[in-house]
């Protein structure tokens, strides 16, 4: 799709929407809004210790592994649902959330680091009385795992990381806070920054409503906060990953041989010295969102190679 083109039907789409682009992070995320997405939707969500997080959960009576679905950067659990469906279709019980200032969870106003989101997975977690899960981590996802397997690696069957940007290596951000002129500029590029969804596609002519779907993530409050202040308090997971390793738990890399996004030929030799006994992947036809793009190879790559079928969900109730 021409870039100008698709810029211009999606500022269109967005000055036509009653919302308007003059009312970005318009949004508050009260009771009412909760209610109403539980009905919507039929999802649920939990008091936890940062605020309401907004999760989906199927098959909990199932007797295979439990499978924990944590999203990228900045797309909430969505991104999840053709992977999330699938798993369904399997058996497997399955649990999917947003995290903390990302789609229908709260955002609260704090510092949004990997351990704010890994307590956020594992409060669910326990919540859910679910003490054993293997977790998949897409992108910006992966650090959530990383961190949540650090803190607690005893409910850990498995960490699949997919299209993992945990592997970069970070330049530390000094000052973490998040100013409102930071806020003010980055809601003026909302329209530009709608479109850029795009470059997670190996070929963005196929998603054409995307840019849309995201533009609707931009009318709650405090969306812009968070995702500036989850850049600013990235660090290099170096130190973690060695400690994983240590552990001795099943680890899965998979990617998308034409990422753009996260490039895996920057790290992967550093990756190789991190995580030398992981199993890797690689599917085809796809760039940073394999499990969209080419979600019948990614699914059977998950279901039938990776998550062990004939083990029994270590749960209770």
């Amino acid at each position: 799709m021409n870039r100008i083109l698709a810029f211009a039907f999606v500022c269109l789409l967005i000055a036509c929407n009653p919302t308007s682009q003059n009312k970005y992070e318009f949004l508050n995320k009260d009771a009412a809004f909760r209610t109403e997405i539980s009905t919507r939707t039929g999802g649920s969500f939990v008091e936890l210790s940062e605020g309401y997080t907004y999760y989906q959960e199927a098959n909990k009576n199932s007797q295979t592994s439990t499978v924990i679905l944590v999203h990228g950067f900045s797309v909430p659990s969505y991104i999840w649902e053709t992977t999330y469906e699938a798993l369904i279709e399997k058996g497997f019980h399955v649990v999917v959330l947003d995290l903390y200032g990302r789609g229908f969870s709260d955002n609260p106003d704090t510092d949004y680091t990997d351990r704010l989101m890994a307590n956020q997975v594992l409060e669910l977690l326990n919540h859910l009385n679910i003490t054993k899960a293997h977790l998949v981590g897409l992108s910006n996802g992966g650090r959530i795992i990383s961190q949540a397997a650090v803190l607690q690696p005893q409910l850990v069957q498995s960490l699949i990381y997919v299209s993992s940007n945990s592997f970069e290596d970070i330049e530390i951000t000094t000052d973490v806070s998040v100013s409102t002129d930071e806020i003010a500029e980055f809601i003026s590029r909302y329209p530009e920054i709608a479109l850029g969804q795009l470059d997670d596609f190996f070929d963005p002519t196929q998603f054409p409503n995307w840019p849309k779907k995201y533009a609707a993530l931009q009318q709650y409050k405090g969306f812009a906060q968070a995702l500036i202040s989850t850049r600013k308090n990235h660090t290099t997971m170096d130190a973690i990953h060695q400690k994983i390793n240590g552990f001795n738990l099943p680890v899965y890399t998979i990617w998308g041989v034409a990422d753009q996004v996260v490039v895996y030929a920057d790290f992967k030799d550093k990756l190789q010295r991190l995580l030398p006994n992981r199993k890797e992947f690689f599917i085809d036809q796809s760039a940073h969102l394999p499990q969209i793009e080419n979600e019948t190879a990614f699914e059977e790559l998950l279901i039938k190679d990776i998550l062990p079928q004939d083990t029994l969900k270590v749960n209770i109730g």
